[in-house]
């Protein structure tokens, strides 16, 4: 009888990279962002209808929850700028050697926490 063998990469010995990571959370911010823009846009509505519909919005959004949700909006949206001006740069021919896109990758998730950071604090001052 053969030995049974693992699929290639096996998940037990696989490591996920950071390349890897990035992307597949660059389009998880992409939907969010979507969604939120369609959040924000009924925001927008509720704005136009006068002052009892946007008292009502108000209040969602000073809820804990929806400033839960207002930050991850905002992390989500500086995170996707990013990582979007990243991948313009590698379709201009600039930062694709592995040690340049590693540094990049560490940039971008410096600067997205460093910007969403300073953003809340200056909100919330």
């Amino acid at each position: 009888m053969a030995r049974p063998r693992p699929l290639s990469p096996h998940l037990q010995v696989y490591r996920l990279q950071l390349t890897s990571m990035m992307s597949i959370t660059h389009r998880a911010t992409g939907v969010a962002l979507t969604t939120g823009t369609v959040v924000f846009a009924a925001w927008l509505v509720a704005v136009a209808l006068g002052g009892e519909t946007y008292m009502m919005a108000a209040a969602i959004v000073a809820h804990p929850l929806g400033q839960f949700v207002l930050f991850g909006y905002s992390a989500a949206l500086i995170y996707h700028a990013l990582n979007g001006v990243r991948h313009l740069s590698w379709d201009l021919g600039y930062g694709l050697t592995i040690p340049e896109v590693y540094r990049s990758g560490h940039f971008v998730l410096f600067f997205a926490f460093l910007l969403t950071a300073v953003l809340w604090l200056v909100i919330l001052i």
